[in-house]
């Protein structure tokens, strides 16, 4: 899996062998569309997602070669909340503003992706540290917010790793 962060919510996916873009249209200004697009076998958008109940959501085990399946299941989990899953890689999250989902088992060895900077973002996160046991957490937030979430996060992460993203630039997982 690979994440590059153009900023906001705007992420360019690489996972079980297909590119996902999120959020093209709320990239931010100077952001080249044909290079955030550019392959790109799968365009969506935060909230325009059908949604799933995440409670009860499980991973499906990793395809054999004479199986037809899709190679990723895609699905809202939240207003602002996105899980990308592909047979075999840990699920993917990526979290908007707004509510934050109410998350599984599955959440354990989950790549979660924090975007969204505002008043209670450390809170939520801090809960989210404390129900589950994420393989990584990825702040993809401003400078400001970074440093006080790192400092406030360190205590409660219990073996999960901790990254910053950084706007155009890739982080393979």
């Amino acid at each position: 899996m690979k994440l590059t962060w153009f900023g906001g919510t705007t992420l360019r996916i690489y996972i079980g062998g297909e590119i996902v873009v999120v959020d093209a249209a709320a990239a931010p200004a100077g952001v080249d569309r044909g290079e955030l697009l550019a392959g790109a076998d799968q365009v969506v958008t935060l909230g325009q997602v059908p949604e799933i109940n995440p409670a009860f959501w499980r991973n499906r085990p990793a395809a054999r070669g004479i199986d037809d399946v899709p190679p990723l299941d895609i699905h809202g989990i939240g207003p602002a909340a996105l899980l990308i899953a592909a047979a075999g890689e840990p699920p993917l999250v990526i979290l908007g503003s707004g509510q934050p989902p109410q998350f599984g088992r599955w959440a354990d060895e989950a790549v979660i992706v924090l975007t969204a900077a505002r008043d209670s973002f450390i809170a939520e996160a801090t809960v989210l540290l404390d129900v589950a046991r994420p393989r990584l957490v990825a702040l993809a937030v401003d400078e400001q917010t970074l440093d006080v979430a790192i400092a406030q996060l360190s205590e409660h992460l219990d073996g999960a790793g901790l990254v910053s993203l950084e706007p155009g630039l890739a982080v393979e997982v």
